[in-house]
């Protein structure tokens, strides 16, 4: 995705506060303090909100501009921010928890850059420490269903902000969409491509990884995953022997 522009960081940031995912997450995290490596962490969201209830927080995004947007945030001061691609990310921290939210592999299109993501999550955690990302469920109509989405009002601080999608193609696995901002002076569009890869395709990459799949869910309530019905699949895996 292409976030680099400052104005569409701000628009993005309006467009995603914290919701019923960032909320599973926390969940995650628990109450008792650990150490949480976000990676893909966008605007910086759910780092924040992590950090505000006492976790120990690393925030990693390829996009300046959207780490910008989140250095500005309540706690942000408490988080530390690295400008990377997950794949290259390197630390001498380990986590007890990473995570990869806002369908953030989605935008890793080759199976070489999904390992790449899942190989640095097996070098940083804990020794009892869990992964958690999700993807689409590829069986639901995504195409018909964005097509049919109405232009979003964005409440900026410069004024109102009309976001919206429009789907360029589908190629197999493969979605594109342009979204476009729609500021009161101009309009800023962003180009895309998503894969949608199955569940059991992301469990092979996560046993070619070294880490280890523990559990699938299919919802944010942690309900189970149904192939036909589940909009989410919600991935927790460990570190391998």
């Amino acid at each position: 995705m292409d976030y680099h522009d400052p104005h569409i960081a701000e628009a993005y940031d309006v467009a995603n506060p914290l919701a019923e995912d960032g909320r599973f997450y926390l969940g995650l995290a628990g109450r008792r303090p650990c150490n949480v490596l976000d990676l893909g962490c966008g605007t910086g969201t759910l780092c924040c909100s992590l950090a505000e209830r006492g976790h120990r927080v690393t925030g990693v995004d390829p996009a300046a501009a959207m780490l910008a947007v989140a250095k500005r945030k309540s706690f942000a001061e408490h988080v530390e921010w690295v400008e990377s691609t997950a794949q290259s990310y390197r630390s001498p921290r380990r986590f007890d928890l990473i995570v990869m939210t806002g369908h953030a592999l989605q935008t890793l299109l080759t199976d070489t850059d999904i390992l790449g993501a899942l190989e640095t999550m097996r070098f940083h955690l804990k020794g009892r420490g869990r992964v958690a990302f999700e993807t689409r469920n590829p069986h639901v109509d995504w195409v018909s269903e964005w097509a049919a989405r109405p232009p979003r009002v964005l409440a900026l601080p410069i004024g109102p902000v009309v976001e919206t999608l429009t789907v360029t193609g589908k190629e197999g696995e493969f979605i594109s969409f342009q979204t476009s901002y729609h500021f009161p002076h101009r309009t800023l569009p962003t180009n895309s491509a998503l894969r949608f890869p199955t569940r059991d395709h992301v469990e092979g990459l996560i046993a070619r990884s070294g880490l280890v799949f523990r559990d699938v869910f299919g919802d944010w309530n942690a309900g189970p995953f149904d192939a036909a019905r589940s909009r989410e699949i919600i991935f927790i895996a460990a570190r391998g022997a």
